[in-house]
């Protein structure tokens, strides 16, 4: 009777141990899709194991670690799990590839109020899509069960990413000279960024059945389908380019859109000046702006407005870059180049 006592009260106070076990046998497949080289073990240990590569003179390893965002409000109110931990993966890889690092592995963590295994199994499932997308193994993680500290239908979810690159060729943008070009590589929505200003704007909180009426102005897709839209993973395309290309910086445009992201791959001196009749805004921005009044400024300091990633390669090289990223799925064109100034970025 003693040995279970344990158990039974935690049970009672709202902690299921048995849907603990049940949602790792069910997460077990998608993580298996995700093994790599370094793999060293099976899920289950207290801590994940990787052997890190070989063949570099001065390996450097580059961490990232970030959530979803209120993204994770979306995927509670459609009951759609499958697809936010690839929102996971893309917001900490999408950062470590930005200084030319591979992604080795991966960890999520997932707070609920309640664990019910298939939606555990189901959030993992995508966690392991967005691996699989990055070439990074899930090697471990934590699914922490958080009864009175949060309702049962609600969860959060955040990773870490590792990667690795060899110390020379870790990018390095002080080697960015005017006349440079500014690449953008499209994104697949509004990412994971600004979900906060979308639920007000479309009163989501209020009147969330207007979410799923199809919408002419996003080409017939529901508003819901469109927000939840996973995060573009760039991992592979990039590492193809910076193979065979000089890229001298790299911006993932999150959460501060193009005034804060891009200044961050640009060295003092240098500002990116992005012709704004390039950009090829998304539907979803243009109804966002429409649909709150928002000012265009502010759509360019929240939002990606459809450029995920901005690349700064010599001008000799923009042809060549454009076929490698357009031969890796990538939609690619050119929005802009270098000049001299201190304002880091500047929107014309």
């Amino acid at each position: 009777m003693h040995s279970n006592s344990k158990s039974e009260s935690y049970a009672a106070a709202g902690v299921d141990i048995t849907a603990g076990y049940k949602a790792v046998e069910l997460m077990k497949k998608h993580i298996a899709r995700t093994k790599n080289e370094g793999c060293l073990d099976d899920v289950g240990g207290f801590g994940g194991c990787f052997g890190l590569p070989m063949g570099m003179e001065e390996p450097v390893l580059v961490s990232g670690t970030d959530g979803c965002g209120t993204k994770v409000k979306m995927a509670i109110l459609m009951d759609k799990h499958d697809t936010i931990g690839i929102d996971a993966v893309a917001m900490c890889v999408n950062d470590i590839i930005c200084c030319g690092a591979k992604p080795l592995f991966f960890l999520d963590y997932i707070a609920c109020g309640k664990n019910i295994p298939e939606k555990i199994a189901a959030i993992v499932g995508g966690v392991a899509e967005g691996c699989v997308q990055s070439g990074a193994a899930l090697i471990g993680g934590e699914t922490a069960e958080h009864p009175g500290m949060m309702p049962v239908e609600e969860y959060d979810l955040a990773g870490f990413a590792v990667g690795i690159v060899d110390k020379k060729k870790i990018l390095d943008n002080n080697r960015m000279a005017e006349g440079d070009v500014v690449i953008a590589l499209a994104s697949t929505g509004v990412h994971s960024n600004g979900f906060s200003l979308c639920r007000k704007v479309f009163e989501i909180d209020k009147n969330p059945d207007s979410l799923y009426v199809p919408c002419e102005a996003l080409g017939g897709k529901s508003i819901a389908e469109t927000l939840l839209t996973p995060t573009k993973i760039y991992v592979k395309s990039i590492l193809a380019l910076i193979e065979q290309v000089d890229v001298k910086g790299i911006s993932h445009i999150t959460g501060g859109g193009f005034y804060e992201n891009i200044p961050r791959s640009i060295p003092h001196g240098l500002t990116a000046k992005i012709d704004k009749s390039a950009v090829k805004v998304l539907p979803i921005f243009d109804l966002i702006a429409k649909t709150g009044n928002i000012p265009e400024r502010d759509m360019y300091n929240t939002y990606n407005m459809g450029v995920g990633m901005s690349v700064v390669v010599p001008a000799a090289e923009v042809d060549k870059a454009l076929e490698i990223l357009r031969a890796n799925g990538e939609t690619a064109y050119v929005i802009g180049e270098i000049i001299k100034g201190d304002e880091g970025v500047i929107l014309e």
